[in-house]
Order: C-alpha cells, then sequence, then structure tokens
C-alpha cells in the first residue's frame, strides 16, 4: 500500500485527537489544573454513544451531541465537587482530586461495563481515490471534529461567555474586580473540557473498539499532543494532534504497529528535551 494512503489515515484520526488534547489544554489554560479523569471522561464518552446506538438505536453522530452535553453537566458537577475547593492549592492537591475521580469513574465504569471490548457496528461505507481508501466514519469523524474546532473559536472569541472565559485565563483577579463570576466561569470552562474529550471519544468509539480502561491510552495521547504543540494553546494542539495523528498513521508502514507507543513516547521524551514549550509555545 502506498505510503500516502497512511498519511491520509492518520490526518484523519489526528483531528479527532485533537479535539480530545483541547479538552486537555483547555483545562490547563484556564486554570492550571491537570486533569488525570481525562481518559476516563473519553471512555464514558465512548459508552455513551454505544449504548445510545445500540439500545436506543439512536445514529452515532445525534448521540454524540448527546454525550457533548453529558459531559459538559459532568464536568461541571465534577469542578464543583472535586476542584473548587482545591482550585488555588498546590499542583499536588489538584492532580490528587482528579487522579481520584479518574479512579472512581473505572471503579463504577468496570463494574457496570466490565472490561470486555465494545464495538459501535456502524459504516458509512468507503471511496478509494488513487492509492487511499477513505473510509465513511473517518472522514466524517474529521470533518465534525472541525466543526467543533470552528464552533469552540467562535464561542470564545465571539460570544460574552467565551470572553469571560479568556479573561479569567488571562487574570482571574482582574477579571473579578471587573465583575466577572469567576468561580462560575471556572466551572463552565471545566465542563467545556470534559465536553470536549466525551466529543473525542465519541467519535473516536465509530471506528476503534474499545473498553472503559482504553481512554487512559486516548489520554497519554493527549498529553503528547499537548507538549508537542504548546500546552495551554488550542492551535498547538490541533498541530500536535495532526503530527501524532501522521506519526501513528505512517509508523506501521515501516515496521509493527507494537513500536506505536514507543515510538510516540520517545517523540515526547524528545520534545521535552529540545522544546519543552512546545512548536508554537505556551499560551501568555
Amino acid at each position: 500500500m502506498d505510503i500516502l494512503a497512511f498519511i491520509v489515515d492518520g490526518l484523519l484520526i489526528g483531528f479527532v485527537y485533537s479535539i480530545a488534547a483541547m479538552g486537555l489544554t483547555l483545562i490547563w489554560g484556564v486554570m492550571n489544573v491537570i486533569n488525570l479523569s481525562h481518559g476516563s471522561i473519553i471512555a464514558l464518552g465512548m459508552f455513551g454513544v454505544y449504548y445510545a446506538f445500540v439500545e436506543l438505536g439512536i445514529n452515532p453522530y445525534l448521540g454524540v451531541l448527546l454525550v457533548s452535553v453529558g459531559g459538559l453537566l459532568m464536568g461541571m458537577v465534577i469542578y464543583v465537587i472535586a476542584i473548587h475547593r482545591v482550585i488555588n492549592a498546590p499542583h499536588l492537591s489538584t492532580l490528587l482530586s482528579t487522579f481520584s475521580v479518574n479512579m472512581i469513574i473505572i471503579g463504577l465504569g468496570t463494574s457496570a461495563f466490565s472490561t470486555s471490548f465494545r464495538n459501535v457496528d456502524y459504516s458509512l461505507g468507503g471511496r478509494t481515490i488513487g492509492p487511499v481508501n477513505l473510509q465513511g466514519t473517518r472522514v466524517v469523524a474529521a470533518l465534525a471534529a472541525l466543526l467543533v474546532m470552528a464552533a469552540l473559536y467562535t464561542f470564545l472569541y465571539r460570544t460574552t461567555l467565551g470572553k469571560y472565559v479568556r479573561a479569567v485565563a488571562d487574570n482571574r483577579a482582574a477579571a473579578e474586580l471587573m465583575g466577572i463570576p469567576s468561580a462560575r466561569v471556572l466551572a463552565f470552562s471545566f465542563g467545556l473540557g470534559t465536553m470536549l474529550a466525551a466529543i473525542a471519544g465519541g467519535l473516536i468509539a465509530t471506528f476503534f473498539p474499545f473498553t472503559i480502561l482504553s481512554g487512559g491510552s486516548y489520554e497519554l495521547k493527549s498529553f503528547v499532543i499537548g507538549v508537542l504543540g504548546g500546552v495551554g494553546n488550542p492551535l498547538g494542539a490541533l498541530l500536535g494532534g495532526l503530527i501524532l495523528g501522521v506519526f501513528e498513521g505512517v509508523i506501521p508502514y515501516f515496521m509493527e504497529t507494537s513500536w506505536v507507543p514507543v515510538l510516540e513516547f520517545v517523540l515526547f521524551v524528545v520534545i521535552l528535551l529540545v522544546r519543552p514549550t512546545g512548536i508554537l509555545g505556551t499560551r501568555k
């Protein structure tokens, strides 16, 4: 198979990875919190789409819309219960808090869903263009990811609430002096980040099998993408996701797929050593 086919496939997946990374980097950029429950939220997004499709007969992409609303609300609840009281504490406190949420979700999820693999058996066919075979589900997932990115940009730069989020991210104390309710904005921002994670999980479920534990690998990919593009930089998350997607897509052309995670983390370490601020640098 031509290497171009691997590159295109990697790019399509990379768009979805970018959405997951944006959720992680948005929370860090706004409130300096590393969300270790990110992976379990991705997994819940997968199961949300799966059960909406299997049990209720809802189209998977409509299921992604439902999952996005659930992710937003769940994130706000998590913030109020687990993050709000430690938001100004040392980073270790927020790390432990989000890690605890992660373990609770995994524990309850394992009890409810087991660790058996699930699969959203849904196909949109495919089309071959030259050496490239485009799978419908991956093309639609990439287009949906682009639509989400456009909506996120419009929200952050064209709406009052989005401007509040940016103001709190830039200077929380000054934003409060201007009358912006920072606690509510932070809760909404955390919800927005988890919503992006849930959307990414729902889209990934349309073309990859998964378990309740699958979110962990995508959380690690999100960290790699965040560091690669620049932590706290949404545009960097997009660039990093595309780079990692292509990297992940091309590796099987040259060697066994088992080398993919190894080389991804070699890339992660190299970026930390050579350019710790990422390609685009962190948001100022």
